[in-house]
């Protein structure tokens, strides 16, 4: 589709991709067997390295946490060759510590979503991948070290868990989830990372803080007015921290086991599965499946 692979992609909100470096862009309007990815991907090379980018809510933020096509937008990735997700999102502080403002690599994943399509497989092939380390620590800690660079300020892992929404949480929700010891909150991690896992991507997370959700007893509850000034403020940091980024991924290849996570997870008989089924799964499953 593209005349080489693009090995980073970056998922996020729409305005990631307008900064200023970013040439040669172009759309990709990508079809999968899983329906349209929340919009055309953006290509582009920043200092001179090609990246990926989509806009996970679709431009003009139209698409719910409920509605986004997760399948589609991680399929769409990897059929342009995408090795590397960094997930651009934001998140409420369940602690004290975590501030608004600033940036969590959360190491862990606490799935409480309800009603998402959330892997790639069945219908005739069955995968159990392995997800104890949800989140690749070889690119979380470039992502953190490239958000210090920036000058933000960065708490690395943590536990993140994903609501439904689209509505917030509750006082006696937000509670409970910091009695489960819970750190962040959001409702897009999701299964995304569950999916990069499927796909062999390594994935990891910049969640932005950007309030104590609704249990902290001298804040106000969070607000969508509140999440968008800080998100736009962050905004800048952001950029930075992808140009930083993005450099350092160039200049090395993966040594993590991201990219063999399929090899002992599918245990459907061969010779059972269905030819479409495999044809549709190419991109993901191809090398094990000839």
């Amino acid at each position: 589709m593209t005349e080489k692979p693009i090995r980073i992609g970056v998922i996020g909100g729409s305005g990631l991709y307008q900064m200023e470096g970013l040439a040669d862009v172009e759309e990709y309007k990508v079809v999968t067997p899983f329906g349209d990815p929340s919009d055309a991907i953006v290509v582009g090379t920043l200092n001179g390295v090609p990246v990926a980018f989509l806009a996970r809510h679709g431009r003009g933020h139209r698409i719910m946490p409920s509605e986004v096509n997760y399948r589609a937008n991680i399929y769409a990735l990897k059929s342009l060759g995408v090795e590397q997700v960094i997930s651009i999102s934001a998140c409420g502080s369940l602690r004290e510590h975590l501030h608004p403002g600033e940036v969590v690599v959360p190491d862990q994943l606490f799935d409480f979503t309800k009603k998402r399509q959330a892997t790639f497989f069945g219908n005739g092939l069955v995968a159990h991948i392995g997800t104890a380390d949800p989140y690749c620590a070889d690119l979380a800690t470039l992502v953190a070290h490239a958000v210090e660079e920036a000058g933000g300020a960065v708490h690395r892992g943590g536990r993140f868990i994903t609501i439904e929404g689209p509505r917030f949480s509750t006082k006696g929700e937000s509670h409970t989830f910091r009695a489960w010891g819970m750190d962040i909150i959001g409702m897009t991690a999701c299964p995304e990372a569950f999916l990069a896992r499927e796909a062999e991507m390594c994935y990891a997370t910049m969640a932005h803080v950007t309030d104590y959700d609704v249990w902290h007893e001298t804040e106000e509850p969070v607000t969508v007015e509140a999440l968008l000034t800080t998100l736009a403020a962050n905004t800048q940091l952001a950029q930075n921290a992808l140009r930083i980024l993005i450099g350092k991924l160039a200049a090395a290849r993966r040594s993590c086991e991201c990219g063999q996570a399929l090899a002992m997870a599918l245990i459907t008989q061969r010779d059972l599965i269905p030819e479409q089924l495999k044809h549709d799964l190419a991109p993901i499953v191809g090398k094990y499946l000839g």
